[in-house]
């Protein structure tokens, strides 16, 4: 094993506060630690893929040229907690040699574990790592490890395509306006602070007319670890929620949102069902390439209808204005949003928190598929649903998260769950009932909303 240096000069430095996103990530992380490497993100590219792989020094400018790119990769945070920019450094990166391409893919992978399964320390260390790979003297693959508090799933995939351009190119284009250190004193500002007040009460409207949490009691003895992570790999699926959100006019994601909103609603009783999808807040064109962590929790509120017939495809009319209206109230202060809570909870006499996420990871809604869709096909494609349990952690803040991802063919589902409120079983059971009641709904057999339940035997 060897290492590459990699100095980097030439940017602003200064203090700020740490802006909305950061500090919704700093408190997970203080809810999380010290298991809190759970928030890392990583990536691999390919450098041999389209063209001759880049060799040592044009790497190393690459990365040096990214540094400087990106205020975020130099922020460290200090006490407080403050953001601190630093305009000069030096980051290293680990180098592993790979005797063929095969082998060189596998070390990548290997080198994207390792990087990605330590915290970071938040004060004293840059937060992102590198490493690469090397295959007959040229470098085949760069591995990124990043910090949370320096990037969400976008801005990782910004630093990835600037990452290939500045190796291919020398250059990336424009730079993003926005920055971490200007977005941070925006916040912070009258303006900011009158915006962010809109959007918290949103959230109390929103919170009052659903019950105070999703998951209120534990119903068995906690596994151990405790938090256990379900996925589910189905064809099936984004066939059919394709065919949902195009009969219904509304987005992929919200088809997917409102479908387990509902399931959980029916697990536990509720007439409303109160989710925390995660939200983007890049809705406005000089924060699309800004490489920070924009991400923070929408609230969607979902009433379930009085009407013993009515179905799951009915709920979808009313999903999609709630679900927008949540997104935009998405970007608020973190530190104002738990006051929220805790006077909610001082009004109602109980804790009031859903603990009830969803994330839909994919960049944007993949066009829809073409080609006929019937009950025969859906069928054959749910033949190839794979289920399993990839990962336990120790200790997730919160009670239900379920992530989307997906490429052309399949959408992948995770849910990490605390067993003391939804034991394993109950986790493949969510899963499998929400596959089953989408492409249902699509192969024309929507289930009633009365008796989604049963869809969790």
């Amino acid at each position: 094993m060897t290492a590459l240096e990699v100095p980097f000069a030439g940017g602003r430095a200064g203090e700020a506060p740490l802006t909305w996103g950061q500090r919704a990530i700093w408190h997970a992380i203080g809810r999380t630690a010290p298991n809190d490497h759970y928030f890392n993100l990583g990536r691999v590219l390919p450098l041999a893929d389209r063209g001759a792989p880049v060799d040592a020094p044009r790497l190393t400018a690459a990365l040096a040229a990214l540094m400087h790119r990106h205020e975020a990769l130099r922020t460290r945070i200090a006490d407080g907690p403050r953001q601190r920019l630093h305009g000069a450094g030096r980051i290293t990166v680990d180098l592993r040699d790979a005797p063929d391409a095969d082998t060189a893919a596998r070390t990548a992978d290997g080198l994207l574990a390792e990087l990605t399964a330590r915290r970071f320390d938040y004060a004293g260390e840059w937060p992102v790592r590198f490493g690469a790979v090397r295959h007959d003297g040229r470098i085949s693959h760069v591995v990124l490890a990043l910090c949370h508090l320096a990037s969400d799933g976008h801005g990782a995939e910004v630093l990835v395509r600037d990452l290939r351009l500045l190796a291919r190119r020398g250059s990336a284009g424009p730079a993003c306006p926005q920055t971490p250190h200007d977005l941070a004193h925006h916040q912070h500002s009258p303006a900011g602070r009158r915006a962010g007040e809109a959007a918290l009460a949103f959230w109390a409207d929103g919170l009052a007319a659903a019950p105070p949490t999703m998951f209120p009691a534990p119903v068995a003895a906690p596994e151990h670890p405790r938090y256990w992570t379900g996925r589910l790999v189905s064809a099936a699926l984004p066939r059919a929620v394709d065919a949902l959100a195009l009969a219904h006019r509304v987005s992929g994601s919200t088809v997917l949102l409102t479908a387990a909103a509902a399931l959980v609603a029916a697990d536990r009783g509720h007439r409303t069902a109160a989710v925390m999808p995660i939200a983007g807040n890049r809705a406005g064109a000089d924060r699309r390439t800004l490489v920070s962590t924009l991400s923070q929790d929408a609230l969607f509120v979902l009433r379930t209808p009085d009407d013993p017939d009515a179905v799951l495809t009915d709920l979808l009319a009313d999903a999609w204005p709630a679900a927008l209206a949540g997104y935009r109230a998405a970007s608020y202060d973190p530190v104002a949003w738990d006051a929220l809570l805790a006077r909610a909870a001082r009004e109602r006499g109980t804790e009031v928190h859903p603990y009830c996420c969803f994330n839909d990871m994919r960049l944007v809604d993949r066009p829809p598929a073409t080609g006929p869709l019937d009950a025969a096909t859906l069928a054959g494609l749910r033949r190839r649903t794979a289920l399993d349990f990839p990962a336990t952690q120790d200790r997730v803040a919160c009670r239900y998260c379920l992530h989307l991802t997906g490429d052309e063919d399949t959408l992948t589902v995770t849910l990490t769950a605390d067993t003391a409120y939804l034991p394993k079983a109950a986790i493949h059971a969510h899963l499998r009932a929400l596959e089953s009641v989408i492409v249902d709904s699509a192969a024309g057999h929507p289930p009633r909303v009365a008796r989604l339940r049963e869809a969790l035997r």
